[in-house]
């Protein structure tokens, strides 16, 4: 199973990692202002939130790297202000 880690001093509460993630596994705390990890077994491993996250607050372990897996192009397009 993948494990997922945020830094949440390092998290800016962008939500970019929600928005991005094809199975939902963050959510946005509004009390904190900061994503959280909710549903860490639906995790895929895509990396997608770690390649997105501005501030490298996200850490995987225990994933297999597998190149070009899933790349949401029409969000990074929108997002590509932010990189």
């Amino acid at each position: 199973m993948i494990h997922i880690s945020i830094h949440e001093q390092a998290c800016r509460g962008c939500q970019l990692c929600a928005d991005i993630c094809p199975t939902k596994v963050f959510t946005y705390d509004t009390s904190l202002m900061k994503a959280i990890i909710s549903h860490e077994e639906d995790c895929i491993g895509c990396l997608s939130c770690s390649y997105l996250c501005p501030s490298g607050a996200l850490h995987h372990t225990d994933h297999h790297v597998v190149k070009n897996f899933y790349h949401d192009l029409e969000f990074l397009s929108r997002m590509e202000k932010f990189l």
